[in-house]
């Protein structure tokens, strides 16, 4: 499993923080805004296995694309970042020794945290 980080999910995510769809949620607040199973597979019907992966900072290019199992590190709701999903990322990065990952998100949350000044 080498999980690399997601640059067009990393463009898509700071396009969004920089158009205000952010929700300046809290990390606990996260796996209440998660997207559930259900909701993820009405996505990815709805829209593809392309713009599903531009809702997860890391993918696993060893894994088939068109499985969930190819991608993590989510950070929104499939509309809008939500802070706390950047938070909870962040520390499941460092905990997991993704670094790339890791900085990514502490840079999003940065651009999330000078947006809302």
């Amino acid at each position: 499993m080498a999980i690399e980080l997601n640059e067009p999910a990393l463009r898509n995510a700071r396009a969004l923080v920089r158009g205000g769809d952010v929700v300046r949620d809290e990390r606990d607040d996260w796996s209440e805004a998660a997207p559930t199973p259900d909701e993820e597979n009405a996505f990815i019907e709805r829209e593809g296995w392309t713009e599903y992966s531009h809702w997860h900072l890391g993918v696993d290019k060893s894994e088939d694309r068109e499985t969930k199992g190819a991608y993590s590190f989510p950070f929104g709701d499939f509309r809008r970042v939500h802070r706390g999903g950047v938070i909870a990322g962040e520390s499941r990065a460092g905990q997991y020794d993704h670094t790339e990952i890791r900085d990514a998100l502490k840079a999003l949350l940065e651009l999330i945290d000078a947006d809302s000044d």
